[in-house]
């Protein structure tokens, strides 16, 4: 067993150079969008997937499942980040590292205790509501930055109840390139034709969306009229990403990691993200097609490894994420 698993790691199958191509395409935006979402700087999510797919990956004992920031945990670090900043955004995403780094101590903690067990012992029912809430919030959140409109609330399902009233002011070419991209997402699978589905459809969105925002003029500030009405387009639109990912690196502040609100963050921080990442291996377990068992300890002690990582340098706390995960199971994927 330990050369077949060595030599995995030396060559690598076409279905995992497909799977973690496929992975990385539905990462890149999801890590940014997180990372935005809570607070954080937008290359603060590329770096956190970088750490949890190279290190808590390989230290890890589940095969399958991808490390990185998670859309479940964006209420808690917005939290933090606004509280522990009390309105100075850069100083609370320093004491929110902060709290990331006691929070990953203690999941390893955990791990060393045998704490991720208690997992087992949970309905499946709480799984799927898991992964149905996770699901909730992104579409709550990300529905507004396909319309382009800046939302007037942060709850989930205020979020999702302010929609209708919304959709009349958005932006019609921020709109139509959503629109464009889930419509290759959902229907180019269901064709028929084989030369088309060679490529993943993520691919095929970014095929087809790049030209069309150079079309529309996205990189330069300028007003257009759309039905008799003016609209705004520019850079703000887009990410903005700095010209080296070192220059992202940030330490954390733990001149305020004593106070009943960080502690408050910690104690999230740390039990929230072990529940999810504990769920998120068995939801995998169960979708492997070998049927594989992860060893629950393990794989936390990787994800607090990953966190303690992360948070030292500027990034978010990862768990064991579930979205990239099934991608990465449905794609085929083998090995790590």
């Amino acid at each position: 067993m330990a050369t077949s698993y060595t030599s995995n790691l030396g060559r690598p199958t076409p279905a995992d150079l497909k799977s973690g191509f496929l992975v990385f395409l539905i990462a890149l935006p999801l890590c940014l969008g997180i990372s935005i979402a809570s607070g954080f700087p937008p290359a603060a999510g590329i770096l956190t997937a970088i750490i949890g797919g190279i290190l808590s990956t390989f230290v890890g004992a589940a095969k399958l499942t991808i490390k990185g920031p998670a859309a479940g945990l964006i209420v808690i670090v917005i939290g933090a980040v606004m509280e522990l900043g009390q309105g100075d955004m850069q100083l609370g995403y320093e004491r929110t590292l902060a709290v990331g780094v006691v929070a990953a101590m203690i999941q390893i903690g955990f791990s060393l205790m045998r704490a991720a067990s208690l997992g087992v012992i949970m309905s499946p029912s709480v799984v799927h509501g898991m992964l149905a809430a996770i699901g909730v919030i992104i579409i709550s959140k990300q529905s507004y930055v396909m319309m382009g409109v800046k939302p007037t609330s942060k709850e989930p399902l205020e979020l999702l109840s302010h929609i209708p009233e919304s959709l009349p002011h958005a932006n019609p070419y921020i709109l139509l390139l959503g629109i464009i991209s889930l419509a290759i997402l959902f229907i180019l699978p269901k064709m028929p034709w084989k030369a088309v589905k060679a490529l993943p459809a993520p691919i095929w969105v970014l095929l087809v969306t790049i030209p069309l925002s150079l079309v529309f003029g996205f990189q330069n500030a300028h007003d257009y009229t759309f039905a008799n009405k003016a609209y705004h387009l520019g850079p703000e639109y887009l990410v903005q990403l700095p010209s080296s990912l070192l220059s992202i690196f940030t330490f954390p502040d733990f001149s305020q990691i004593f106070s009943s609100v960080s502690i408050k963050y910690i104690i999230m921080f740390s039990l929230i993200g072990t529940i999810e990442s504990t769920l998120s291996a068995l939801a995998v377990d169960s979708m492997d097609p070998n049927k594989g068992k992860t060893n629950l300890n393990k794989d936390l002690f990787a994800v607090g490894l990953g966190n303690l990582a992360s948070s030292f340098l500027g990034g978010l706390p990862m768990i064991s994420e579930i979205v990239r995960s099934k991608a990465n199971v449905d794609s085929g994927a083998k090995s790590r």
